[in-house]
């Protein structure tokens, strides 16, 4: 590798080389997750949602209204719209949730390669001492980025795609600012500054830490840039105006201008149960516990079990608190010495700067429920490993040592593949459910929730007796846990005992009355013991509770319908349908309803439906003959014969029967 820093015209120096070695190496180092099924928050976000399963919800957002899944869908357009699509293309096959996931994360660190060797024709690096090797510098700083593990709960974990999305857009916005800097001609400059434009308008309405964006790009363009300051700043002043996005569509577009001003502040307070002077304690060390991982990416953890600071005046507060300043300081005086010395320096300086303006917005003083994640270190990452690679070669530059010259490639040659095992090892974690939440409870042993996250992977597997191990296990550590109990009680009627099941169940809805999910289990024992009447109370609660709760509206049709309450079957399985259009059986059942009230053509249109859902659907099929028989189209029900017996010629059979009775 020593070899392809001193051959400058050898292959290996080519920038389309460069870009298929980064690209490779991720595709390889994520080449085990496209199998990975649905973990944690995808099943509610992505699953669960009827905003994903209807793009109609994107052509008329206030469609979504009264949902609880409303305010996230509005503050993150454009993320929720890539789930949807995916859906589209996938249904729930998680292969091409992976595969977006893959290219996103590859394009961002091909992105960041691009950033790089364009700061490097800047006027202000133009002439540096490492312009020469700026395309190495550029190359090791993506390979760290798109092999290091701690990126793989952004890339893997599919409802995380929003920290990597948002960093495409957020790239993709500055690096087009810098090529209409760069430009010489007026309208290749005005289409980049436009597409400028465009992508932090896309990252805006994808997650809310871009809010940082315009203060990244306003840093960049006084420390890389030259030109009359009022020149610059209007340039600057259009994405200054494109972060009032967010904190406009936090607090609320569509109320008066007073209630938005007044929301603004509400709509930063975050987790209740946090005070934002704990939360920013905290934070302190969390922020160590990053540069750590970046470091030293070892016992990373979905759910870490991270405590609480109290007191600015803690050691380990103190301590952490000491680190950053003297980080944020080395970065001043960096900046500083950058007038005079090492132009380099200044890019240093940037990237530590970048580190902590993109960490701001989720490890401040906004409370978030999750005081960790890793996935929030995604984008500054990127600032991180470009300072510390920057690092590197004016070090390398700097000596006279040949032999250390060459061990500095080497070790920068080393790296990015012992980074890529421990990625792949990493990902291994994910490929199943138990897996997964079986390494958080090794990890975190005390906290709760990882006990119940396990109880519930387990439940998946038909582990009924492990699952009721650990929901005891949660509800040992915490007494109170709603969501444990309700658990511990699908666990119970899973191993067929449905009388400790209900009880589970109710002292999960006496700790949360709101746990709607509680009824609708509730519903489901009652109707399984031939108590419908039992059941439909419960179902009713769960549906008040949550008004787009399909499976809770569909079993709430099906009682009513085996109470001859038709009508109000008719009206559920119209919900259900709304809410999730591409459902066979909801369509199916709701012909049968029509059936009864002698309504046919609409019966015919509801089976008509279930069939183009779901070609295949043989109770469809047969129903559909019997209703044109009913409408006296002999014609068409035979036309329905045809296709039906080549499904299924028994069933066909007796409705040739019925046809010639």
């Amino acid at each position: 590798m020593s070899a392809i820093i001193i051959a400058e015209n050898s292959f290996f120096s080519r920038k389309y080389f460069h870009l298929i070695l980064i690209t490779v190496l991720g595709l390889l180092v994520y080449s085990n997750t496209l199998h990975v099924p649905f973990q944690w928050d995808d099943s509610v976000f992505i699953e669960e949602n009827p905003i994903v399963r209807d793009l109609d919800y994107f052509l008329n957002p206030s469609k979504a209204k009264g949902t609880v899944f409303y305010g996230a869908f509005k503050s993150r357009y454009v993320g929720y719209l890539t789930f949807a699509l995916n859906y589209a293309l996938d249904g729930f096959d998680t292969k091409g949730y992976h595969l977006l996931n893959i290219v996103i994360h590859i394009s961002n660190a091909l992105l960041l390669y691009v950033f790089i060797l364009l700061t490097f024709r800047t006027p202000f690096l133009a002439d540096g001492n490492l312009a020469a090797r700026s395309k190495y510098l550029a190359l090791f700083s993506a390979l760290l980025f798109v092999a290091h593990p701690v990126q793989t709960e952004a890339v893997t974990y599919i409802f995380q795609r929003l920290a990597s999305l948002v960093s495409l857009f957020y790239l993709l916005a500055i690096v087009c600012y810098i090529r209409s800097r760069l430009s010489q001609k007026n309208v290749s400059a005005g289409a980049f500054y436009f597409l400028s434009l465009i992508s932090a308008l896309l990252a805006m309405k994808t997650k809310e830490n871009a809010f940082t964006l315009p203060l990244v790009v306003v840093l960049y363009e006084f420390l890389f840039f030259t030109g009359p300051a009022s020149r610059r700043m209007l340039r600057l002043v259009p994405l200054l105006l494109i972060a009032l996005i967010i904190p406009l569509t936090l607090s609320g577009l569509d109320r008066p201008m007073d209630d938005v001003v007044r929301g603004i502040v509400p709509a930063t307070r975050g987790y209740h149960g946090l005070s934002r002077v704990e939360y920013l304690l905290t934070q302190f060390r969390v922020i160590i516990t990053y540069i750590r991982l970046l470091f030293l990416p070892v016992n990373q953890n979905l759910d870490y079990d991270y405590p609480i600071s109290q007191s600015f005046f803690e050691p380990t507060v103190f301590l952490s608190f000491m680190v950053h300043l003297a980080l944020v300081s080395s970065a001043l005086l960096l900046l500083f010495r950058s007038r005079t010395k090492e132009r380099e320096m200044r890019l240093m300086a940037f990237g530590i700067f970048w580190f902590y303006i993109t960490l701001s917005v989720e490890s401040s003083i906004v409370p978030i429920h999750m005081v960790i994640d890793e996935y929030r270190l995604y984008l500054p990452s990127s600032g991180a490993i470009m300072a510390f690679i920057a690092i590197i070669f004016l070090f390398r530059e700097k000596t006279r040592q040949v032999k250390l010259q060459k061990a500095i490639i080497i070790v920068l040659t080393i790296i990015p593949l012992t980074l890529a095992l421990a990625t792949l090892k990493r990902n291994s974690v994910w490929l199943t459910k138990v897996s997964l939440w079986e390494d958080v409870v090794k990890k975190s042993p005390l906290k709760p929730r990882p006990h119940n996250a396990l109880c519930i992977s387990y439940l998946s597997e038909g582990l009924s007796g492990k699952a009721i191990e650990q929901c005891l296990i949660a509800i040992d550590l915490k007494p109170d846990y709603a969501m444990a109990y309700y658990n511990l009680g699908l666990a119970y009627e899973s191993g067929g005992f449905t009388d400790k099941a209900i009880e589970q169940f109710l002292h999960a809805v006496e700790l949360q009355p709101d746990y709607q999910k509680a009824y609708y289990n509730l519903g489901t024992i009652f109707e399984s013991r031939g108590l419908t009447d039992k059941a439909i109370e419960y179902y009713l609660v769960a549906v008040e509770l949550k008004p787009d709760f399909q499976e809770a509206h569909y079993n709430l049709a099906n009682a009513y319908m085996s109470q001859s309450l038709t009508d109000k079957a008719i009206e559920h399985y119209q919900i259900v349908i709304k809410l999730f259009p591409d459902y066979p059986e909801a369509y199916n059942n709701l012909g049968i309803a029509y059936g009864r009230l002698a309504m046919y053509k609409e019966a015919v249109e509801s089976y008509t439906h279930a069939i183009t859902v779901k070609p295949d659907y043989v109770p469809a099929y047969f129903n559909l003959g019997i209703a044109y028989i009913k409408l006296s189209d002999k014609a068409s029900a035979l036309k329905v014969y045809e296709r039906l017996k080549s499904l299924d010629p028994q069933l066909a059979e007796r409705l040739l029967n019925v046809i010639y009775k």
